[in-house]
């Protein structure tokens, strides 16, 4: 791994490339979507807990039940959006679209 200029990152982009091929292949898509889906898991599971309710609770208020919560944030089911966005408005918290600069 090659050393950044500022010392403490690494550049592992040569890792991932031998890990999953080619930036931009099937696979290499296929693993980005599966880290984002695992990234927005731990963002809701972090955020109900933060927010101190539990799955049941999180559950009913949104029509669902438990396990739904549970398989969510385990990464093993992913919400629609119309769900996501029930999610976090259950959760007192909004979901914010912004222009890149």
């Amino acid at each position: 791994m090659k050393k950044s200029k500022h010392g403490d990152f690494y550049d592992i982009t040569e890792h991932l490339v031998d890990r999953f091929g080619p930036v931009g292949s099937e696979t290499w898509k296929a693993e980005e979507d599966k880290a984002w889906e695992e990234y927005n898991a731990d963002i809701l599971r972090n955020a109900r807990k933060e927010a101190h309710i539990t799955q049941g609770e999180l559950a009913s208020r949104i029509g669902a039940d438990k396990s739904y919560i549970s398989r969510i944030e385990h990464g093993i089911t992913v919400p629609t959006v119309s769900s996501f966005y029930r999610i976090v408005a259950a959760l007192g918290m909004q979901v914010v679209i912004t222009k890149q600069p």
